[in-house]
């Protein structure tokens, strides 16, 4: 066990406080799967989408609850890295830092989807100059250092929120009557409803990625529970009055596979609805691509000390104190394809199902947090019995492996070929490197 020390010169700077670790987390919960997933959930049960939501938050604390014990227990300076290193052994850790890299090919399908709106408003507008700037203007506040950008979060999650506040406002009046007549509710009885749930979980998931800060974290133990909980309760109650809404103003055939554009364009003034476009999609796909920017780097400092990656990557700038060099490198894998007008959506949707393994492996190996670090568990205030504990690991894990079962039957050929392809290139990678790696496993306690 490491003792609690200062940061040196060249580390991460310990400014992140609760509410921007909150806003982080609601960055990357709400994001354009709200906006896309919400039609294909009403396609699955009909007006029971609401019903759905609710659940899906559940499922996505569930599987939380090993993040939440251990996050809530030390301060891990390489985040998931750094947890499946301490409980899962160095090559899972090598074997996650690298479908971690691939991660990054979905930076360019969130600018990409972001101009996309934008030129719907702005007809012929320089679409790979909009991107290009986009995608400059973020990076550069993150390099300026974590706290501007969850400062940068804050301010557009404001902003997302009137725009959501206002399709609530304007929506609710306008729900029809009989919400809950049969055949539009429950359109494929309890099964749709289930269906729906588990799909949705990934539109109300996300927020566990702030453990990735925790080496950022004023007070980790105490902040990082708080952002996962809090974020993945509201959010799911507000999007199961989204869905309500979605599904009881127009009919449910009209509204099945649609995104909330056609309900919004429908219930709102078009000024009004404009501003939805931009505030509510345009922003959620800024805020949850600011949060990714931040969590994707934060492994990659620990994995980089411990001789996965060169050295240069460890570095960190001696006045913002982030790490530029992972910085532009995620910079530069989010440029390329957006320079070249590759379609990488098959390429970037091809880490999905290997990500939510990932969670799995979160969930399994959380049962070693007793034997790892027994003296911070016991003091930990979310200390239980072993049996307390193996039961919500096993819990989340099972949670999570539905997840993947439902996304193995859901996923195109070619993305299930990108998984393999990932998965093999990481195994090999971890095997190989595995030979030369000294790993520091840093984590340490917050008292």
């Amino acid at each position: 066990m490491s003792e609690k020390v200062t940061p040196a010169a060249g580390e991460l700077k310990r400014n992140m406080g609760r509410m921007d670790l909150v806003s982080i987390a609601v960055g990357q919960i709400i994001g354009a799967g709200i906006m896309a997933m919400t039609g294909t959930a009403i396609g699955m049960t009909g007006r029971s989408v609401n019903l759905a939501f609710v659940i899906a938050g559940i499922l996505c604390i569930l599987t939380a609850i090993p993040q939440i014990l251990v996050g809530g227990t030390a301060r891990f300076k390489g985040g998931q890295y750094t947890q499946i290193a301490a409980f899962g052994g160095q090559r899972l850790a090598g074997i996650f830092i690298i479908i971690n890299f691939f991660t990054g090919l979905g930076i360019s399908m969130y600018v990409l989807s972001f101009t996309e709106y934008l030129l719907a408003l702005v007809p012929g507008a320089p679409d790979k100059l909009i991107s290009v700037a986009v995608l400059t203007i973020l990076f550069l506040m993150n390099i300026l250092g974590a706290k501007q950008a969850a400062v940068l979060q804050t301010a557009m999650c404001a902003v997302m929120a009137a725009a959501i506040a206002l399709f609530i406002a304007f929506g609710i009046p306008n729900i029809q009557p009989g919400y809950l007549d049969p055949p539009d509710f429950m359109t494929k009885g309890v099964t749709g409803v289930l269906m729906a749930s588990a799909y949705l979980s990934f539109a109300a998931g996300g927020a566990t990625y702030v453990i990735n800060f925790s080496g950022e974290a004023k007070n980790p133990t105490r902040d990082i529970p708080f952002a996962i909980i809090v974020p993945t309760v509201g959010i799911s109650i507000i999007y199961a009055v989204m869905g309500t809404i979605a599904a009881g103003v127009l009919p449910v055939a009209g509204v099945a596979n649609k995104s909330l554009a056609l309900v919004a364009e429908a219930i709102m003034p078009h000024p009004v609805y404009v501003f939805f476009i931009v505030g509510g999609a345009m922003f959620a796909l800024l805020t949850t691509l600011n949060a990714s920017i931040g969590w994707m780097c934060r492994p990659f400092i620990q994995a980089s000390k411990d001789g996965w990656l060169p050295s240069l990557f460890a570095r960190v700038h001696p006045k913002f104190g982030t790490p530029v060099a992972v910085l532009l490198m995620f910079y530069i894998l989010g440029l390329v394809p957006i320079l070249l007008g590759l379609d990488i959506s098959t390429v970037s949707s091809s880490t999905v199902i290997l990500t939510a393994v990932v969670k799995i492996m979160l969930c399994f190996t959380a049962m070693r947090l007793p034997s790892v670090m027994p003296e911070l568990w016991n003091k930990s205030k979310f200390h239980m019995g072993k049996g307390g504990l193996y039961f919500f690991c096993i819990l989340g894990g099972a949670v999570a492996t539905l997840q993947v079962v439902l996304l193995l039957v859901t996923s195109s050929a070619p993305e299930l070929i990108g998984n393999v392809v990932i998965l093999a290139v990481s195994v090999i990678y971890a095997l190989i490197a595995n030979r030369r790696v000294r790993m520091e496993v840093s984590y340490e306690d917050c008292d």
